[in-house]
């Protein structure tokens, strides 16, 4: 059966601000305490899903979180209405009330990991939402996230949702962004690459020494019993330890795969010759596949973490060649720039490079393939997926007017004791779940 691959951008909150909560990545600690925009924020990440919509690709929206997080400050001990629980919290705390303002849940790569219907052995679509327990303001994520993936994909024929795996360091799981899928084509079974920064029980295993491995052995192998996956559908790879020092804090800083197409840093894995064997030992598809290295003569380390060049997205295009969906950052870069130019003229499926202004993204460390959570789907499974948060011309207008309407144009750290700011996102939220059909999904809402 046809399939083909969505793309869901999640759409940055209302509440999005630079608070440099996220320590081992540099973008995030560099920017910390600057002004944020909001509503640019917003626009760029919806200029971004309307662009690939308009090459025909099928694009999917993922509503943000509300925050501030009233919930948890009231677990730590604030207490009074909301607006107490606001000031109480900004002039005892102000970080922690600022973790729980974070507008993190923007970047979808790592609101789950998602298992294709061709590779499960139910024949399901299987969603499980990441734990994040390596961040305080991520770990508040995965309950609201599997009530959004469950409103989106919500036929029990088609999909199955599993609760997130236990919240502590041992099952430490980051999603989608340290999983990689490769195949003939979306429709056919593919081989899932599960990439783990470190074991939590064996420790013969390295490590980083300085940042955190925030994904474990273990939750990658959790996540291939609970999907059900098919033992030739698998592989598990080491990420390699030294660069996550150096601000890789996920894979998807270091590597991006799409069909048939790896493309990767020539550091990117643990011994990595004998990784890159591997997984052309266990890649089943009858078409060749490309594992495109990346030298590090040609792309530091460096240089991959500031221009996000493996944060890219790779998609299809009908005519079977891949468009590199790529920050402006990788642009401005002269070393990974000529690397690009010098990739879409080899012999491979990567022919195009397009441009994106993503800097309020950027700016606190998340670029193209962080916004996006990709789930692969056959004509039946689509058809299934509730049909609001798939873009449409008409939906790119209403939301975008949406964010127009709500999202302030400038945020800073004196803006987190205004009370008015819950109210404003709160009522943004209300009515965009009605835009998007999502019914309750937030605790205010449940609560009311």
């Amino acid at each position: 059966m046809h399939a083909l691959e969505v793309n869901f951008d999640g759409l940055v909150g209302p509440t999005h601000n630079y608070a440099g909560l996220s320590y081992g990545n540099v973008a995030s600690l560099n920017n910390a305490a600057s002004f944020s925009n909001p509503q640019e924020a917003v626009l760029q990440g919806l200029e971004k899903m309307k662009a690939m919509h308009d090459k025909g690709l099928t694009q999917g929206v993922f509503a943000p979180h509300a925050r501030p997080d009233l919930n948890v400050l009231r677990r730590l001990g604030f207490t009074g209405n909301d607006s107490q629980v606001i000031h109480k919290a900004f002039k005892a705390d102000p970080i922690l009330l600022r973790a729980c303002y974070s507008a993190s849940a923007m970047w979808t790569a790592n609101a789950a990991t998602v298992s294709p219907s061709p590779d499960t052995l139910d024949g399901k679509v299987h969603f499980t939402s990441a734990n994040l327990n390596n961040k305080f303001h991520r770990s508040l994520e995965p309950a609201t996230t599997t009530r959004l993936l469950k409103a989106m994909f919500n036929n029990d024929s088609y999909f199955a949702h599993h609760t997130h795996l236990p919240d502590q360091g041992f099952f430490g799981d980051e999603g989608a962004a340290n999983h990689t899928r490769l195949c003939d084509s979306h429709g056919e079974q593919g081989l899932e690459m599960f990439v783990f920064g470190a074991s939590a029980f064996n420790s013969q295993l390295p490590k980083p020494a300085k940042f955190p491995a925030r994904q474990t052995l273990e939750a990658s192998e959790a996540i291939c019993r609970l999907h059900n996956l098919k033992e030739s559908s698998q592989i598990l790879l080491q990420q390699n330890p030294d660069v996550i020092d150096q601000g890789v804090f996920h894979n998807d800083v270091i590597a991006v795969g799409n069909a048939n197409v790896l493309l990767c840093h020539q550091q990117a894995f643990l011994n990595q010759q004998d990784a890159l064997q591997e997984i052309r030992d266990a890649y089943t598809g009858s078409k060749q596949l490309y594992i495109i290295e990346v030298p590090t003569d040609k792309v530091s380390i460096s240089d991959a973490v500031s221009s996000y060049l493996f944060n890219s997205q790779l998609v299809s295009l009908d005519d079977g060649s891949m468009l590199l969906v790529a920050p402006q950052e990788c642009q401005r870069n002269s070393a990974v720039n000529a690397y690009i130019e010098e990739m879409i003229l080899a012999d491979n499926p990567v022919n195009q490079v397009q441009f994106f202004d993503l800097r309020q993204s950027m700016q606190n460390g998340g670029g193209p393939a962080c916004l996006r959570l990709r789930v692969a789907l056959n004509e039946q499974e689509l058809a299934a997926v509730n049909p609001e948060v798939i873009l449409t011309d008409t939906k790119y207008t209403q939301l975008c007017d949406w964010a127009k309407r709500n999202y302030r144009d400038k945020l800073g750290a004196s803006d987190f004791a205004d009370s008015a700011l819950l109210t404003e996102s709160y009522q943004a939220l209300d009515e965009l779940t009605q835009l998007l059909n999502l019914g309750s999904v937030y605790d205010f809402q449940l609560e009311g």
